[in-house]
């Protein structure tokens, strides 16, 4: 009988092992396609932001790979209630990573459209830089995910509010730039959807963070998120928009 619970206990190992890695090899994945994304728009790189587009359907089949894994292994192994914690917070890490690289992939196809029109002055490098620290963050949350590090994990909620502070300063640039020259309207309307696309990078870079509390303490983070995107989007976009019509 202890045999039989040994050898059951060492295939859980295995197939745990084999989950883990392959969430790794897709956060690696998604880190990379963040970089390239950024990087494509500010050089104007159209093969780079080729590249990332069909990059993300090796992201998709990953996280249908591990979710077919998790599932077969809850369905054969009956784990624990803290073996299926990390299964749980696995999937759950998947389906954000997996969003994640949807957001650069959308990036990477406005890089086609954005080609067509006049730079806005300093805004790629800017783009670029947000993009830099919201891979950071993901690189520090895989880190706390592998360390089980909860204090690393919270110092990730904590920077997505720089995340956000990036993107208000970036959105009244934009706004800005439209009022200044009614020729800015729709590359800055380009650029502003590519703004929110990071900022809701490092939001679903935060959710994994969070995964990972869940996963060392049994619960999610007591305090709210503290959001700090203070733009009223709609409104003021439209309303710049439609006066250049």
């Amino acid at each position: 009988m202890t045999r039989t619970k040994d050898h059951i206990s060492s295939a859980f190992d295995r197939d745990l092992e084999g989950i883990q890695a392959r969430i790794m090899k897709m956060g690696g994945l998604v880190e990379q396609a963040i970089l390239d994304a950024a990087q494509a728009l500010e050089t104007r790189d159209l093969e780079l932001a080729e590249q990332v587009r069909a990059n993300d359907r090796v992201i998709d089949e990953l996280e249908e790979l591990l979710n077919e894994e998790a599932a077969r292994v809850i369905a054969l192994r009956a784990p624990t209630a803290i073996d299926l914690r990390v299964i749980l917070s696995v999937m759950r890490m998947s389906a954000n990573l997996e969003r994640i690289g949807d957001l650069a992939k959308n990036l990477a196809k406005r890089n086609a459209v954005l080609m067509t029109m006049p730079a806005i002055n300093g805004s790629a490098a800017q783009l670029r830089r947000m993009s830099r620290d919201v891979q950071i963050m993901l690189k520090d949350a895989l880190d706390a995910y592998i360390q089980r590090d909860e204090a690393l994990a919270r110092d990730v909620i904590e920077r997505d509010v720089d995340i956000d502070q990036m993107y208000n300063t970036l959105f009244r640039e934009f706004l800005t730039f439209m009022l200044e020259d009614p020729r800015n309207i729709t590359p800055c309307m380009h650029l502003h959807f590519i703004a929110k696309n990071v900022e809701r990078m490092g939001d679903h870079v935060t959710s994994i963070a969070e995964q990972v509390v869940f996963l060392v303490t049994g619960e999610k983070p007591e305090e709210p998120r503290q959001k700090e995107d203070t733009t009223s989007t709609d409104t003021e976009m439209s309303s710049v928009a439609n006066r250049g019509v």
